[in-house]
């Protein structure tokens, strides 16, 4: 029995000897697959010199070193965490390059092209720009004097701002009380009340909106269109009266925009023009050819803005009847009407006023009322 256990004992010493020579024998191989890992990397790399093959190990057995096949069978199995490393090594090394090598680069907001104008510092008057009409009878006037000055404001002869100018000479006034709808002078001062702007403004605020308002800069060689009006209503052109007289003269009379210009055709030929007065009414006369009982005609009235441009037009047809012997027309004075006006279109000059105020008893020439009624006598044409 003793010698059969003291063999069993002796048998199973040497298994246990032959499972740990095995397990350091597979220890030293990954060692060496690790060393040898290690080598291909670090020569990569050129960071350390080839180790020396005479170095031995101290308290290790020697192996022989891992055969070519081994170092390809590595590179098989590692090839993805190498390919990661060189990644991450080169990605390092640019963030690095670039922190160090990164221009001194400072931005800033985009500087707009300098824009060169012209301003005038000779102005011997102030002077408009701009005088429009807004919503709800808003207005904005903008101009120009003396720079580091100011320029009182002046709405039908009463005084209501003064307006302090920049260094460039230049003012805005836009009032937060809106404008009435109706008819409006304005004209500029200096803050010493010395020196009158040459020219004035004239807006119309319309009942109907701004659309429909008008705003003129009135000159001494005439008037400038500043705003006109984008929309027409019923009204704002009109014929109210068509008088062919004996004299041969054709006489139009109407409504229209304040101090916009009207021109009147016969069969589209222009027989004359005249501006709007302030109270919206218009008159014109002129010579035209022999009109035919009988014949029918087409009168044609159209508005112009400051360009010429038509922003209105209206047509009439009417039938020439005979023409009796009477030698006077009537007429109802208009607001804003003027015997000169009156005879000019009738009888083609206004000179020819004093036999209108003869005819109708009127002492005083330059006195007569809206709705009143008046001869006109009128020579018959030779």
């Amino acid at each position: 029995m003793a010698t059969q256990t003291s063999g069993k004992m002796g048998t199973t010493k040497r298994s246990t000897d032959n499972m740990i020579d095995d397990a350091v024998a597979k220890q030293q191989s990954w060692l060496e697959k690790r060393r040898s890992f290690a080598r291909v990397f670090l020569k990569k790399l050129n960071v350390f010199a080839k180790p020396s093959n005479n170095k031995k190990v101290v308290g290790k057995p020697a192996v022989k070193s891992a055969k070519p096949e081994n170092e390809k069978s590595v590179l098989r199995e590692y090839w993805f965490p190498i390919l990661c490393a060189f990644i991450v090594i080169f990605v390092t090394m640019w963030v690095l390059y670039t922190r160090i090598h990164k221009p001194n680069v400072k931005l800033t907001s985009a500087v707009p092209e300098p824009v060169v104008r012209t301003i005038k510092t000779d102005l011997k008057t102030p002077g408009f720009d701009i005088v429009r009409v807004g919503e709800n009878g808003s207005l904005v006037i903008a101009g120009r004097w003396k720079a580091d000055t100011g320029v009182s404001v002046f709405i039908n002869k009463k005084l209501v701002a003064t307006i302090a100018t920049d260094k460039n000479g230049e003012f805005v006034y836009a009032p937060t009380r809106n404008l009435p709808a109706g008819n409006y002078t304005i004209y500029l001062m200096d803050t010493k009340g010395q020196i009158k702007s040459a020219n004035k403004a004239f807006i119309y605020v319309s009942e109907a909106g701004y659309e429909n308002s008008v705003s003129l800069l009135m000159k001494k060689d005439g008037s400038t269109v500043l705003q006109k009006p984008d929309v027409l209503r019923d009204g704002d052109l009109s014929v109210s009266k068509i008088d062919y007289l004996s004299n041969g003269r054709l006489v139009v009379t109407g409504d229209g925009l304040p101090r916009l210009r009207v021109s009147v055709s016969l069969n589209d030929k222009v027989f004359g023009t005249a501006h709007v007065s302030d109270y919206k009414h218009f008159g014109i006369g002129a010579n035209v050819d022999s009109l035919v009982p009988g014949d029918e005609y087409e009168l044609s009235v159209r508005m112009h803005d400051g360009d010429g441009n038509v922003i209105g037009n209206i047509s009439h047809k009417f039938i020439m009847p005979k023409i009796t012997g009477d030698t006077d027309t009537f007429y109802t004075v208009r607001q804003g009407d003027c015997l000169w006006i009156i005879s000019r279109n009738f009888n083609g000059k206004g000179v020819l006023f004093s036999i209108i105020a003869a005819r109708n008893n009127i002492k005083n020439p330059d006195l007569i009322y809206p709705n009143q009624k008046l001869s006109i006598p009128v020579r018959p044409k030779q």
